[in-house]
């Protein structure tokens, strides 16, 4: 392609720099634009040291100029014959000196091919950052292209029947007035004879022109619907499906209806045009008048190309979903639900005369046991704009519900294929009829598959199932899916897993916390990609826990109580017992990292080193903290205020350095917060600081931890916090832990006998007026290990 004919498809910005670039004196734009062939093929670089040839490049770009200058007198074109003039006048100051304008020409040029560099390299950047979102959009740059021909074709088309019409006119005026002459003379009504021909003639053509234009207009319209029915739309369905289970994938259906709105128009305006040559033909035929032959046959093709594109343009644009559900698609008999259904062709004049029905599919598939459902509710509705924020035709269901038929019983012939509740899918459908300038056609939208549940135990198990056939199933309609499920490819599988965070906390999961997934459901592989995911592997084995219900447990906690440690990147989450014990080894006494548990369903732990008495590193993990630990104490506060009773009973925290080397206040420390006694009710005096305090026992694994409450005595040791022993197969001697109550033993000395001067203040609150008033002012923190205000509670991962 042309040097300048590339610099013209560049964006704005480009434009804007070659707009600053001919803003200089020397070449104008307009010579560059008219004679850019011609530039481009002379060897202005040689010329620039040629005299000779420089001038004969001088005195061709002088005739040249001529040239261009006649074609604007044949044109009429004054201002740009004015131009042309003035810039060769310009031209002559280069007469002594050729090599001069070579030498300006060149620099033009070379300006020029460093916004194109410039341009491309942009280009190139672009496609390495987002090279779908790139293809996507050279797509529609073409799609838009498409849309500008047949655009243009149709005006091109109204102009050729307005001629065709005017020529029919003057025929029609002629002949009428030669019948009302009655000439005599035979030479005379001879020669009008052969004009008549000459004009019916004349006419002829043109009827045969304007009908193959209408057929070229129908081929182009009928490649745009292939493009926009067969590809885009279906494009479009494939990212809805991805959305529905986490992708963030743009699922905008604005510039569908653009495109949808502009062929159907340009359809509409062939009828139009048809129906105006019928209108032509009726005032005037002739033998073998091609209208008559041909606009039959063009006219069903026109309503068949519309009525296809019809079809299509009717979508369900927000599949149901439940306010309060897992995610969409999952519904419940006898609860709400909502979904929104949009037309895609976008006329103005059918705002709200276009009513939409829901119903559920009559012919359920010969299943043992499928049941059918009745929906409830306001079931008809208006396609209208005005409940759209984009303002398309939408008809938007809020407060639609289902509930089950009675079932005489299963019937005779019924195929023994057996599905569980949560396989069942099932479609809801979307009716409603187009009407517009007496053209008519029933349109059907239909959701995704929904599965129905009866019971909020059974939601886990149908998300499941929404997840396993939106990430699998290219067709939409498939409600038989189940019946012979395929496994999932492990790279499709993974995406899948990482949308499930990505949706959930807006961060997905990098390649390692794959990897550790496809470890525990493979094993060692030195390639995962191979590998496939049954369903029955993910959802239906006897196991109580599958391996669904361990994922889907980490992400409800995560979710709900580490979302925001989550989309810091302070948890590393999925990493093996293995893994984790080669990362820490390497590092220095205190490093700890925090990882989910594979054996606690919704667990969460963290792991440190510390150093044995041969100077080895030792890898110590408590018992996994749940939704019970994390519902009452958050978790950063647990990393914050867990503490191990060292030699003489001094308690340090061996958590130190997020892994890989990060202190820990520094990782964490935006989300503590301080809760002093000021907060509490019975304490209205002594402030406190709630701390996890642990004793370590390597002689016995007993109950090895339990909190002191500020309110009152610790409660018995329960459930002890002694680290994963299951997951830890070459510790012998597992970490056992016990949470003691404690007191600062910067404040020992002073505080000797807390129960005895509490019931003094109880029996005298007078005797420590000044005492209380001293302990207001300094803010020393510490634990009351008895007090009995209240009964005590349990906290944090050190219970049950």
């Amino acid at each position: 392609m042309a040097q300048w004919d590339k610099l013209r498809q560049l964006s704005d910005s480009y434009w804007q720099q070659l707009h600053e670039l001919y803003d200089r004196d020397g070449l104008p734009m307009d010579v560059r634009h008219y004679l850019s062939a011609w530039i481009e093929k002379q060897e202005w670089q040689r010329a620039a040291r040629d005299y000779s040839l420089a001038m004969v490049l001088y005195q061709v770009l002088l005739e040249n100029l001529d040239i261009q200058h006649s074609r604007f007198v044949q044109e009429e074109s004054f201002l740009q014959q004015h131009n042309i003039r003035r810039y060769k006048q310009t031209f002559q100051r280069y007469q002594d000196d050729p090599c001069a304008l070579a030498k300006t020409i060149l620099w033009f040029l070379e300006k020029e091919k460093e916004i194109l560099d410039s341009a491309e390299l942009d280009e190139q950047v672009q496609l390495l950052r987002v090279e779908q979102e790139a293809m996507e959009t050279t797509c529609q740059q073409e799609l838009e292209r498409k849309m500008a021909g047949l655009r243009n074709d149709v005006q091109c088309l109204e102009h050729a029947i307005i001629c065709l019409e005017e020529q029919q006119d003057e025929f029609d005026f002629k002949y009428q007035t030669h019948k009302m002459e009655a000439v005599t003379d035979e030479a005379q009504r001879n020669g009008l004879m052969k004009l008549f021909q000459s004009l019916i003639n004349r006419l002829n053509e043109c009827r045969k022109s304007t009908l193959a234009d209408l057929n070229k207009l129908l081929d182009r319209a009928e490649d745009l619907i292939n493009l926009l029915v067969r590809k885009e739309l279906v494009d479009w369905q494939r990212r809805q499906q991805k959305s529905c289970i986490g992708a963030a994938d743009n699922v905008c259906l604005d510039q569908l209806e653009k495109w949808f709105t502009c062929v159907a128009v340009c359809l509409f305006q062939v009828r139009e045009f048809l129906n105006k040559l019928e209108e032509l033909v009726g005032k005037m035929s002739y033998e073998n008048d091609p209208v008559k032959v041909q606009k039959p046959t063009l006219q069903r093709r026109a309503d068949d190309l519309l009525k296809d594109l019809l079809k299509s343009s009717f979508v369900v644009e927000t599949q149901p979903s439940m306010p309060q559900g897992k995610g969409p698609l999952v519904l419940r008999t006898n609860v709400q639900f909502s979904v929104k259904t949009r037309l895609l062709v976008k006329f103005p004049e059918l705002n709200h005369s276009m009513k939409v029905n829901v119903s559920m599919s009559r012919e359920a598939p010969q299943i043992k046991g499928y049941r059918r459902f009745n929906v409830l509710g306001t079931a008809t509705k208006d396609l209208n704009i005005a409940e759209s924020l984009s303002g398309g035709m939408v008809a938007d269901f809020r407060h639609l519900s289902l509930r089950e038929q009675k079932s005489g019983g299963a019937g005779r012939g019924i195929s023994d294929i057996s599905l569980s509740v949560t396989e069942e899918l099932h479609i809801i459908y979307f009716n409603t009829v187009f009407e517009l300038k007496g053209f008519s056609v029933e349109l059907q939208a239909s959701s995704l598959p929904v599965v129905i549940i009866s019971n909020s135990s059974q939601q886990q198990s149908a998300w499941a199932s929404i997840l396993w056939f939106n990430m699998l199933s290219l067709d939409p309609k498939d409600i038989m899916f189940f019946a012979n499920v395929p496994a999932a490819p492990w790279p499709q599988f993974a995406e899948m897993l990482s949308w499930q965070f990505l949706s959930a906390t807006k961060r997905g999961l990098d390649d390692d916390q794959r990897n550790m997934i496809a470890h525990k459901l493979f094993g060692k592989q030195q390639n995962y990609d191979p590998c496939k995911v049954t369903w029955s592997k993910f959802m239906k084995e006897n196991s109580p826990d599958t391996f669904f219900v361990w994922f889907d447990g980490i992400l409800v906690m995560v979710k709900t109580y580490l979302e925001d440690l989550w989309r810091e990147g302070l948890i590393m989450g999925f990493v093996s017992k293995g893994k984790e014990k080669l990362l820490l080894r390497r590092k220095k006494r205190g490093t700890f990292l925090l990882r989910f548990s594979e054996s606690v369903v919704g667990g969460i732990t963290f792991s440190w080193v510390e150093i044995d008495a041969n100077g080895e590193p030792d890898i110590k993990t408590v018992q996994p903290f749940t939704k019970v630990d994390l519902n009452q104490i958050q978790f950063h506060e647990i990393i914050r205020n867990f503490q191990i009773l060292e030699a003489e009973n001094i308690p340090e925290s061996p958590l130190l350095f997020l892994y890989p080397d990060t202190p820990k206040d520094e990782a964490f420390g935006k989300w503590y917060s301080e809760i002093s006694g000021g907060d509490n009710p019975y304490l209205k005096y002594i402030k406190t600081k709630l701390m996890f305090v642990s004793k370590e026992n390597t002689l016995e694994a007993r109950s090895p931890m339990h909190c002191d409450m500020t309110q009152g005595e610790g409660p018995e040791p329960m459930n002890g916090l002694y680290g994963e022993a299951a997951e830890q197969e070459d510790e012998s001697h597992p970490l056992s832990l016990q949470l003691e109550p404690f007191q600062d033993p910067m404040l020992s000395g002073s505080i000797e006998h807390p129960v005895d001067e509490l019931q003094l203040f109880l029996d005298n609150p007078n005797i420590f007026d000044s005492d209380f008033s001293h302990q207001d002012q300094v803010s020393t923190d510490f634990s009351l290990p008895a007090l009995n205000f209240l009964p005590a509670q349990p906290c944090g991962g050190i219970f049950q």
